[in-house]
Formats: C-alpha cells, structure tokens, sequence
C-alpha cells in the first residue's frame, strides 16, 4: 500500500484499525509532503498546529517508505512516549514488518562495571545512596535494556546515577572488563541493525560533534532525518557545538581516580592524598564565584582576584595528578584512563581561555554546589548545514511552534536552512469556539514595581469563575514566588507550586485533583499535556522575553547591532513569539476542551510589535471584558440556564 489517502482518508486503514481515529485533512496534507520528501529527497520545515496529528503524519511514511530513517525527539520523556507508546500503535495499525529502536545517551544507561566499582566504596556513600545502589544492583540482574527510565522508584536527580552510569570522560570502551555485557553497546548495536531509530536532539548533536573530532559514530548512517520538536534544537546545537568544563566533571575525576586506585594500586597514597586536593581546589573554585546561582559573561568575572586564584590552583592540581598518574602508566585500564581524563579536562580548561577566537562567546553558569564554564559559538548555521551536508540524506524539521507570523525565516537562519522547502498546516480545532483569549485592562506596564502585585489580584476572580483547573506561568521565578505567596490564603483551590515536587508528580497531583491551581515557569511552559477540563484557564504574565542578561543572549544581540541589524525585531521577538505559541498551547490539547487565555501583558496591545504575538496565536474568541469570562466558564460548564455565549470583540 503507497497511497497516503488510503490510510489517513476517512474510511482509510487508520481509521478502521484505531478507536478515535478521525480524518483529518492536515495531517493528510503533511503526510503526503513528508512521502515526497522522503522519496525525492531535500530538505523541509513544518509546523503542524496542535491536534494535527504530526507524530502518525510522518511515523506513517517512515515506516512505509523502505529507508533508514532517525527520528529525533526535543526530550527523553518525549522520545520514550514516541516509541513505546504512538510507534507501536502505527506498526501494528499498518501491520508493518519494519524494526525499530530505541537509543538515548550513554548517562542512561547502566554501567555494569561502575556500579560494581561503586559497591567497593560503599563505605563513602550516604545512607540514601547505599539503599539506592542495592535497588540497582537487584534491578541489573532483571533488565534487559539497561535503560534508567525503568527505575521509576530513584529519582532521575538521585546523586547515585552518575556513579552506575558512564561519560564519554570515564568510560573504558573496549577495554571495560564488562565490555561483553555493556548495555550501552547493545543499544548501539541494535540501533546499526534497525529500520528506524528514536533518538533524542541531545544524542543527535553529540554525534555531530563527535564526528567533528574525528571520533566514531554514535549513530547509524540514515537516508532521511525527521527532527520532532524542531524548535528546541538551535539551542541544544549551540551546547554542542561549543566547549563546557565543570565542577562535577572535576569531582567525577577525583572520586573514579580514587575507586580506581584501591582497584589496581594500593601503595601509592599520594595520589589519593592529591585527588583530595583536587576536590577542595574544586570546592573552593566554586565559592570564588560567589553564594548565589547564576549566568553571566566570562567578563563580569574575569578580573576578580578569587576567581582568577582559584582557577590557578585547578590548573596546577589537574597537572600535578596529571603527572602521578602518567608515572604508573599501565597499572590498570581504570587509572589509566583516569590519566587521560586529567589531561582531557587539563586542555579544555586551557582552551575555554584563549582568548584569539572571537566568534564565540565565554560565559559562567553557577548550581547550588557546583560550576560550569563555557565556550558556545555564537553562531551555529555555518556549522550546522555544514554537517548536514556530511550527512546527504532527507532532513524534515517539524514542530507546532517553528513560525512566526507565518514566517520560518527566524527557524531557518539559526540552523542554515534558508533554502528549505516550507509548510504550514494550521491546526483543526475550532478556536473561537473553544477558547476565549482575555487581556485584562488598566494593567500597570511590566516593569512597574506594582505589577506581579496586579497579576496575582486579578488572578483571584478569573480563578473563581474558572473553578481553579488552571495553569499560572509566569516569566521568572521571582516573579512565581511573590505569587505563590500572595495567593497562599487567598483562593480556596489545592495550589501547587513547581520546585516543591518533581515535574511529573505535580502533573499528576493536577490531573487527579480536577480543581487544582498550578504556578509554574519555563518547564510547564511546553512538552506538558494535560487533556479535559482538569486544565481550562492558563493566565501568562509577561510576554516571554529573554532576560537580556542573559550572556549568550546578549552577546548575539550586541554581535547583531554592530553588524548594523536590528537584534529585537529579527532574534528577541521571534524568540519571545514562539514561546508565546508553546505556552499557549497548554490550554486547548483536543476538540473537546475549552479554556480561557489570559495574557496579562499591556504591551501585547499597545506595542506595534504586538501584532506579531497576536498573528502567531490561534484565531481564538478575543476579549477584554470580565464578563466575557464569566459567561465563557458558564456557557461551556453549564452552571447557568441558558447562558450566553462570549462574544469576539474587535481588538
């Protein structure tokens, strides 16, 4: 079977063989362009609004078309949703023959070696980190992947998981005495041998990388990429194609040298003694930049005596465990890489500093505990095509958020893609009947001082109307925590605040209440779903502008203004426009929900570049009348004898 309107058409294949199915013009239409694409070959970009159906749009003609195909997802949760959950159900729908797989990178996976090396040093771990090493040693004697995911019962944060799973700096290759059971390898290798292999944009770069040191494949050779999510991807590329050094690295390094020395030396003290030292200079590296967690241009450091010592001492502790481990060489395959991870980590401390490249950009990013330094490009389009072209296959990028305005110009300049074919299927759900989208009046600008104050009051009575069932998100985490302060005592729904539990579990405490309030930032801003009416007001504070503090950011925006650009109209709003569209999109997930939008934001109306928002948003019913939403949340609840309906108002 090769004809698309035979599967997707209304009395099609999918429609006989899955409950629900419903024909769907869009999703046929991009169906039949990704067929092409993948038969001809080049290169496209599309978005497919919410509720088009774009997983089975193009799992259909990768499946039914013969090639090698990677599919690339935007994260972990996503890729392990695609493939065990919507690629099943395809390859049995179209009672398909073609293999599959599914491979993440090598930190999800077990290691058998590590975790036995970790069970020498229990004596060194916390006693929440020995009770979790037991459950995964119970566990690796049952798995058949390796796969962490499936240890549902650890935390995925678990300070245990870097100590049973592998880097690319500690890992022994084929020199691992576990190398015959390595579940890493086993996942490669099934990977080699599959039709279509799920990865994520994380492994995809890496490879890219990868390739670009010259080092082996992490992946197959494929005849046709379709990246998922596509609009995550600049800046996972950006992360990639640049350098980073951190104090978890180095602490890594000073813990597996020590595992590895009462392993296969035992008489050499010093070199635990200098591991130590390694650590503390590490430690103390990490306070030179000061209590708080934050980012910021190298040049806003790089003059502080602290900092400057600190990295001094690192340099000299790195070279001096350098040489002690160059001086037992051939001791034992674990010391030895030890060794080469010292000399490793010795060299990119060196290169994130010389300063004789002025294409990319330096920055610092500062955890609870720990550091990371950075060199990102601050370009990645020239990059980025160009190993694409090392890779001459099908490329299809796809996302429900990738225009702006009805433009990909912004999508394609950042990847090099501006000869790309393009498409837009505007999604199927009847908006204005759906959604009402509400801008509050008399809001005070943004940066006032009484604004989040503004936002938090008016909040009340929409949440009253709406019966709680909403997401609040807000652009900043201060801005998150004077709300969830004001309206602690002041609604009378369960309110739950994102930080207090991990993501999922707040999402499942939200879906199983029905009632809940929810106060969340950038994470609960996309790749959250929540269907029905447990979610039916989502209340947006800001328009979501980047902080122009941010270093990465602002260097692009200064590196565009003296090129004579206009940084805001061409990088800052497209960007703020396209997190908008996914923050949006949590409100209405199929045709049976209803919502309220509300965007707290005065400039989205008083600002020209306001229309930008407002075309790239679904055509939902707008208003700035109250009422309005009161008579929404009646009409579609039934709370009222024949209510009226919300009427559009021209704005």
């Amino acid at each position: 079977m090769t004809d698309i309107a035979e599967i997707f058409g209304p009395e099609g294949w999918l429609a006989r063989r899955i409950d629900g199915f419903s024909h769907r013009p869009q999703q046929q239409a991009m169906a039949e362009t990704i067929s092409r694409i993948l038969n001809d070959g080049g290169v496209l970009i599309c978005e497919a609004g919410t509720g088009t159906g774009k997983t089975f749009a193009y799992l259909v003609p990768a499946l039914m078309s013969g090639l090698k195909v990677i599919v690339s997802t935007g994260t972990k949760n996503l890729q392990d949703q695609l493939f065990h959950r919507d690629l099943p159900l395809v390859r049995e729908s179209l009672s398909s023959p073609v293999s599959v797989a599914l491979l993440k990178g090598r930190a999800n996976y077990l290691c058998t070696y590590r975790m036995e090396t970790a069970m020498l040093e229990d004596r060194r771990l916390t006693a929440e980190q020995s009770h979790q090493l037991q459950q995964v040693r119970s566990w690796s004697g049952q798995t058949r992947s390796g796969d962490v995911a499936e240890m549902s019962a650890i935390p995925e944060d678990a300070g245990i998981w870097p100590m049973v799973t592998s880097t690319t700096e500690n890992c022994l290759g084929q020199e691992c005495p576990a190398h015959s059971k390595c579940h890493l390898v086993e996942a490669r290798r099934r990977a080699q041998e599959a039709d279509l292999v799920v990865i994520n944009h994380h492994l995809l770069c890496a490879d890219m990388a990868l390739k670009d040191e010259g080092f082996g494949e992490l992946l197959p050779s494929a005849d046709c990429f379709i990246l998922d999510e596509a609009h995550q991807l600049p800046d996972v590329a950006g992360n990639f194609f640049g350098m980073s050094l951190s104090g978890r690295q180095l602490l890594d390094l000073a813990r597996d040298t020590v595992a590895e020395y009462h392993r296969e030396a035992g008489d050499l003290p010093k070199i635990v003694d200098q591991a130590d030292r390694l650590k503390q200079v590490t430690r103390d590296l990490r306070l030179a930049f000061g209590l708080e967690m934050r980012r910021g241009a190298w040049s806003d450091v790089e003059n502080n005596p602290a900092v400057e010592a600190g990295l001094e001492r690192l340099r000299s502790e790195l070279s001096i465990l350098g040489d002690m481990l160059e001086a037992i060489e051939g001791r034992g395959k674990g010391l030895d890489s030890c060794r080469d991870r010292c000399k490793e980590l010795a060299s990119r401390l060196d290169q994130l500093f010389d300063e004789n490249d002025a294409q990319d950009i330096r920055w610092f990013e500062t955890q609870r505990q720990s550091f990371r330094l950075n060199r990102t490009p601050l370009e990645i389009s020239a990059i980025f095509r160009e190993r694409m072209a090392n890779n001459p296959a099908a490329w299809i990028f796809t996302s429900a958020t990738l225009a702006v305005g009805g433009s990909f110009s912004h999508f394609a300049s950042q990847l090099g893609l501006e000869d790309a074919e393009t498409h837009c299927w505007d999604s199927p759900f009847d908006y204005p009947k759906q959604a009402l989208w509400y801008v509050p009046s008399d809001l005070p600008e943004p940066n006032s001082p009484e604004f989040n104050r503004t936002v938090s009051e008016l909040s009340i009575p929409i949440l009253e109307a709406s019966g709680g069932r909403a997401f609040l998100l807000f652009t900043s985490h201060r801005a998150l925590q004077e709300a969830a302060d004001y309206l602690q005592d002041r609604i009378e729904f369960p309110m739950l605040v994102q930080g207090t539990a991990p993501r999922s579990e707040l999402l499942e405490q939200f879906r199983s209440l029905g009632n809940a309030v929810l106060l969340g930032t950038s994470s609960f801003w996309e790749g959250v779903d929540v269907r029905g009416d447990a979610l039916s007001c989502v209340i947006i504070d800001k328009l979501p502008f980047a902080s122009p503090g941010e270093p990465v950011l602002q260097a692009r925006i200064d590196a565009l203004r003296a090129r004579g650009g206009n940084p805001f109209m061409t990088f800052q709003l497209p960007q703020a426009a396209i997190a908008l569209k996914q923050g949006a999109g949590r409100l209405i997930r199929d045709e049976k929900d209803r919502g309220v939008l509300v965007l707290c934001d005065p400039r989205l109306l008083s600002k020209p570049y306001g229309k930008v928002f407002i075309k790239s948003l679904p055509p939902m019913t707008k208003s700035r009348d109250f009422n309005n939403v009161k008579r929404f949340f009646a009409y579609h609840d039934g709370v009222q004898e024949n209510p009226t309906p919300p009427v559009s108002e021209n704005q």
